[in-house]
C-alpha cells in the first residue's frame, strides 16, 4: 500500500508538471530569462501558421533581452486548449498575460479568472472581445491592409483607365477572428465602386463577411471554395482578381488555379509575408503580400508589458476604434507595408527578416 501510494504521488506531482510546463503537442516552452524583471505568459494561437511562430520567437527573444521569465505556449487552434493553458499560466503566477486569441470571444471566464489575480491581459494582434478586463491591445492598422489590397487590386487592373469588366472572387478570415472583418472592410471601401460600377463583377454573387469568411484561416478551405467557383462560374471565362486576405489562403487559392490548368494567374492579394508566397510573388504566381513585421510588434508589447507592471501607463495611438463590446480598448497601431516583387528585396531582405537564400 505504501509503494501504491508513493506511485500515486509521483504521478500526481508529474501531471500537475506537465500541465504547468509546455508539451510537444502544444508547442509549449519556458524561455531563459533569469525573472528579475517579471514573469510573463504568453499565448499563442497555432504553429500551423508561420507568422505565429516569428510571433512567439520575437516575443521571447525581447522579454528575455529585458530579463523577463517567459512561458510561451501554442494551443493549434483549439480553445479549449488555450484556455487551459492560460489558466496553468495564471497558477504558475506570471505578472502579465499576452494573448493572441484563437476564439475573441471565447475567454471571457478565464481573464475573469486573471482579474481575479491582479494580472494585465495585453490583447496580442487579435482583439479579445467581452471582457471588461484587457488593458491593452497592440495590433497592426488592419483596416489599413485591407485598404493598401484593395488598392493593389484598382491599380494592377489599371481599373481608373480600363472600360473592363473584369472578374473578381472575394475570400475573407476567420469569422472569430475580429481582424477579419477589418481586413475586409478595408478593401472593400476601395473596391465596392468599382463593383457598383460594374468594373468589377463577382459572377458568383458571393459578398460579405458571411459568404465569403474562411474558417480558421484555412488554406485547404480556401483551396475547396476556390474549386467550387471555378467549376461553377468560371466554365467559359477566367476570373481576373481574386481578394484573398492573407497568404495562407492565397497558397490554397493559387493551388486551385493551378489544377485546373491556369498558367496565366490571376491578381492575388495576400498579408503576412510568408516565406512560401514571398517563393510565389518572385515566381509570378502571387502579386502581393502585406508585411506585419512582427519584431517591431513585439518591441512594442514588450514596452507595454514593462509599463504595466511597473504601474505605469503604456504609449497609444489609438482610443477610439476598438470596441470590444463592454470598453474602448486603448490599442497601440503599426503601420504595414504592401510588398510586391518590385520592393520584396528592400522591405524584407535588406531589413533581415528573411535572407535572399531563403527567398529564391
Amino acid at each position: 500500500m505504501k509503494k501504491l501510494g508513493v506511485l500515486f504521488i509521483t504521478l500526481l506531482v508529474a501531471a500537475v508538471m506537465t500541465a504547468c510546463g509546455g508539451s510537444e503537442s502544444t508547442g509549449g516552452q519556458s524561455g531563459n530569462g533569469s525573472g528579475e524583471a517579471g514573469f510573463v505568459g504568453v499565448s499563442m494561437p497555432t504553429k500551423s501558421l508561420e507568422r505565429w511562430v516569428h510571433d512567439g520567437d520575437n516575443m521571447v527573444k525581447e522579454l528575455e533581452d529585458l530579463d523577463y521569465k517567459v512561458v510561451l505556449q501554442y494551443a493549434e487552434d483549439v480553445v479549449e486548449t488555450q484556455v487551459s493553458q492560460i489558466e496553468n499560466m495564471i497558477t504558475q503566477g506570471v505578472d502579465v498575460l499576452v494573448i493572441a486569441a484563437i476564439d475573441g470571444e471565447a475567454l471571457t471566464n478565464v481573464l475573469q479568472m486573471a482579474a481575479d489575480s491582479d494580472i494585465p491581459v495585453i490583447a496580442y494582434d487579435r482583439l479579445i472581445r467581452g471582457s471588461e478586463y484587457v488593458t491593452y491591445y497592440a495590433t497592426f492598422d488592419n483596416f489599413k491592409v485591407g485598404v493598401q489590397q484593395g488598392t493593389y487590386l484598382v491599380e494592377a487592373l489599371d481599373l481608373d483607365n480600363q472600360a473592363g469588366p473584369f472578374t473578381i472572387e472575394l475570400f475573407g478570415g476567420s469569422p472569430d477572428d475580429n481582424n477579419a472583418y477589418f481586413f475586409y472592410d478595408g478593401a472593400m471601401s476601395v473596391i465596392q465602386p468599382y463593383i457598383d460600377e460594374g468594373k468589377l463583377v463577382v459572377k458568383s454573387g458571393q459578398m460579405g463577411m458571411d459568404k465569403v469568411a474562411t474558417m480558421n484561416w484555412s488554406a485547404a478551405n480556401s483551396q475547396s471554395r476556390m474549386d467550387n467557383l471555378l467549376s461553377t462560374y468560371y466554365t467559359d471565362e477566367e476570373v481576373d482578381a481574386v481578394l484573398s486576405p492573407n497568404d495562407g489562403l492565397a497558397i490554397g487559392i493559387i493551388s486551385a488555379l493551378k489544377n485546373i490548368g491556369y498558367s496565366d494567374l490571376p491578381v492575388i492579394t495576400g498579408q503576412d509575408a510568408e516565406l512560401q508566397s514571398l517563393k510565389a510573388i518572385i515566381a509570378g504566381d502571387q502579386s502581393m503580400t502585406v508585411f506585419k513585421d512582427t519584431r517591431e510588434l513585439a518591441k512594442k508589447v514588450v514596452e507595454m508589458v514593462s509599463a504595466v507592471i511597473e504601474g505605469e501607463e503604456a504609449e497609444v495611438n489609438d482610443n477610439e476604434t476598438y470596441d470590444n463590446g463592454l470598453k474602448i480598448v486603448p490599442a497601440y497601431l503599426l503601420e504595414p507595408i504592401p510588398v510586391d516583387s518590385s520592393n520584396y528585396n528592400e522591405v524584407i531582405i535588406e531589413s533581415g527578416y528573411y535572407t535572399e537564400e531563403q527567398v529564391k
